[in-house]
């Protein structure tokens, strides 16, 4: 719609330029020629007039003068006449003439002077007068002058008049205009190009459909039918080829996991079953904006790892509808198809109250469970009413979950995180032949930092409902063992990592989240954000992270403070850009977190800032992935530094991004991706001068040592991507593996 106002606002522009030039062109042809006509005729006038009164003005017969000039005036858009002595006086004037008019003499003199005729046009108080002057001689001596007044308003009036008929017929031009451009865009060009669309989209997708069929129908787009046509055709075979080699391949473990070999497991394997995901956080939601409503995509390592899983396997995704305009993008069911410019499956929203989201999300969640699982020295708080609402709100994702798969026989469920932990036992109660999986994005904290949760046993028992307890680590796997064991009543197999509990057997495992290496590799773009910033320093560092303090922020600018200190030649040289978009608002801790991690930004920036330089720019903002993969490029190193972390796909997706193979990743060793990515710089970050050091390290790591480093990582990434870490986890949870 934007566009079409566009364009229609451009053509009535260019129209009303070129009217408005004719019609000036047309306004002065028309001034000049009433002008011309007013000139010749007043002209005429006095010369046939002159010859009448020069003798009453010659012998002084000044009545018979006066009525002579009454008799001459009573002629149409003749004002009036006067008659002048050669001293500029006024020696007779008709009876009607303005008074105004005669006070001035100026053109009779002008005449006079002259001894030729002279006109001009003056400003009366009846409207524009033209006044023409000729002189009276008597012995060839100037002895007066005739001066005829004529109307001259009329001439305004008619081009006053040409203005208007023009602007009216301007008016109706640009109308008619506009409606020709809509009709044309839309019956002539858009029309057709939503079909070419639709066919393209068929194409892409694999959808049947007749397509040349579609875009003969359109004239305008015949050339372009048998180009698609054939595109279609290539795509059709490719996408065979692809889905027979990925069958091929599906026990060879030693080659990539993609999208369309996971496609193919679960056809050859699951044979089509529905996959039910349960994340608290939606993938996507919709917000309302100046320019309508938009989408933006969810952050955090769940919707970063599942979303690629989920566009491959389709089915349905249930989360928390957060969006301010998700209600109005949603059906009445709550449902709308995603990713919402090339949809794949479908996510279900669930709305919550305030106060459901205040006690389970703020509260129990991230105010009890998150700090009770990351051993970073803030005090879980453990209120009743969170737990309540905790309760309650697993219930309410159950209910949403069971309607959905009321109808789908032996349904597969994959629930995510510390949000659910109740849900596993919720589903399997009502629907035993669910099979289950649960994966905990967290770390687990040992039996004695678990103990200390007032409602340990529900919760561990609400998890051992899954089929699958997943999680990033075996350490983490033994720590949960280790406390099912010393908290409830159990068989625990410590040989085959099994809890029995309740006739219900529960298999814990560990499963390395990974990300979509395949969807990465290809990211070549160049990122605009560092000048637009205004970073001009030979070198740049990045960290991505929520404003979250388990993920060690403060450490990191405290590590390149003393990185300045103890290096003050790179001051003015380096600059580090901190995208730390806020999280959890909602939570005292950390609105006092986010408040703090500004001001120390600040302290150090104005410790060491000069001549247009400062070493931290810190934004507080939402990025997209492709606004982020492109900065992961242009970056001379990335620093992770979590102070407790189950996996961390930031470093991931730092060495994904590198297709160039350069850079250096400096990664916490409290991480789980610590495992996984073993030629990073290790560090310690809780010491800044392990940090420092390490920064040092990567800036001036040769490239040979920068390419063997990160070709290492990314052939680890490859082999495991998040395809593979699907594959498995879905194996574990049908009893295929």
């Amino acid at each position: 719609m934007k566009q079409l106002f566009t364009i229609i606002a451009g053509v009535v522009i260019i129209v009303s330029l070129v009217v408005s030039g004719f019609t000036y062109r047309q306004i002065q042809q028309q001034q000049a020629s009433l002008t011309d006509d007013l000139q010749r005729r007043t002209s005429l006038l006095g010369d046939s007039f002159k010859e009448s009164v020069r003798p009453y003005y010659l012998t002084e017969a000044t009545s018979t003068l006066q009525s002579l000039l009454d008799k001459f005036a009573g002629r149409e858009r003749l004002l009036g006449l006067a008659v002048y002595d050669n001293k500029g006086n006024v020696f007779a004037t008709s009876a009607d003439l303005p008074q105004d008019l005669t006070l001035s003499a100026d053109i009779p003199e002008k005449a006079m002077d002259k001894d030729s005729t002279e006109g001009d046009f003056v400003a009366a108080g009846s409207g524009k007068v033209y006044v023409f002057a000729a002189p009276l001689h008597q012995d060839e001596r100037v002895v007066g002058a005739l001066t005829v007044y004529q109307k001259a308003d009329y001439i305004d009036a008619a081009i006053s008049q040409t203005w208007k008929s023009n602007m009216f017929r301007l008016f109706v031009q640009a109308l008619l205009f506009s409606l020709a451009i809509v009709l044309i865009l839309r019956w002539i060009i858009y029309q057709p190009i939503m079909y070419m669309a639709e066919a393209i989209r068929q194409t892409r997708t694999g959808m049947p459909g007749n397509i040349t069929a579609m875009l003969n129908s359109h004239s305008f787009f015949k050339p372009i039918a048998a180009e698609v046509t054939k595109m279609s055709k290539s795509l059709t075979l490719a996408r065979t080829m692809a889905s027979e080699e990925a069958r091929m391949r599906l026990e060879k473990l030693d080659t990539p996991w993609t999208s369309e070999r996971l496609k193919e497991f679960i056809k050859a394997y699951l044979k089509d079953r529905k996959i039910f995901t349960v994340s608290f956080r939606e993938p996507y939601s919709h917000r309302k904006g100046k320019n309508g409503i938009t989408y933006e995509m969810g952050v955090g390592g769940p919707v970063t790892a599942l979303d690629p899983v989920m566009s491959a396997c389709g089915g349905v995704w249930i989360g928390f509808g957060s969006g301010d305009a998700d209600k109005q993008t949603a059906g009445p069911d709550g449902k709308v198809p995603v990713p919402p410019d090339d949809p794949k499956y479908t996510l279900k929203r669930v709305w919550l109250t305030e106060k459901e989201v205040k006690g389970h999300y703020y509260g129990f969640s991230n105010e009890a469970l998150w700090p009770l699982c990351h051993l970073v020295h803030t005090r879980p708080i453990f209120r009743k009413e969170d737990w309540l609402e905790y309760r309650k709100v697993n219930g309410k994702f159950a209910q949403a979950l069971l309607s959905e798969i009321k109808n789908v026989q032996r349904p597969i469920v994959l629930i995510q995180d510390y949000h659910f932990a109740l849900l596993p036992e919720m589903v399997k109660n009502s629907r035993p032949d669910a099979e289950v999986g649960l994966f905990w994005h967290t770390p687990w904290p040992s039996a004695e930092v678990f103990s200390i949760c007032p409602w340990r046993k529900e919760i561990l028992k609400g998890m051992l409902g899954a089929d699958i307890v997943g999680f990033h680590t075996q350490q983490y796997c033994n720590n949960f063992l280790e406390t099912v064991g010393k908290e409830i009543e159990s068989l625990v197999d410590l040989e085959r990592f099994s809890v029995t509990h309740g006739g219900h057997t529960a298999y814990i495992k560990p499963f390395p989240i990974s990300v979509d290496f395949t969807g990465t590799k290809d990211q070549i773009f160049k990122s605009q954000m560092p000048q637009d910033l205004g970073i001009r320093s030979k070198y740049l560092g990045i960290g991505i992270d929520r404003l979250d303090y388990t993920k060690g922020i403060l450490e990191r600018l405290k590590g390149l403070e003393f990185f300045f200190e103890m290096y003050p030649a790179y001051q003015g040289q380096l600059t580090f850009l901190q995208i730390a978009p806020p999280t959890r608002q909602g939570v005292e801790k950390y609105r006092e977190f986010a408040a703090e991690v500004t001001r120390e930004a600040e302290r150090i920036n104005q410790k060491f800032a000069g001549n247009g330089w400062q070493p931290i720019v810190l934004l507080k903002e939402h990025y997209s992935h492709e606004e982020i993969y492109p900065l992961y490029r242009a970056a001379d190193f990335c620093l992770v530094t979590p102070l407790h972390d189950g996996m961390n796909l930031v470093a991931k997706e730092f060495a994904a991004a590198r297709n160039d193979e350069a850079g250096v990743l400096i990664l916490s060793q409290f991480t789980g991706a610590s495992r996984d990515l073993k030629e990073a710089l290790i560090i310690n970050p809780y010491s800044a001068e392990q940090t420092a050091e390490a920064i040092h390290t990567a800036l001036t790591m040769p490239a040979a040592e920068q390419r063997r480093r990160m070709k290492k990582m990314r052939e680890a990434l490859k082999n495991y991507n998040v395809y593979r870490w699907a594959m498995e986890f879905l194996k574990s949870i049908t009893s295929l593996g």
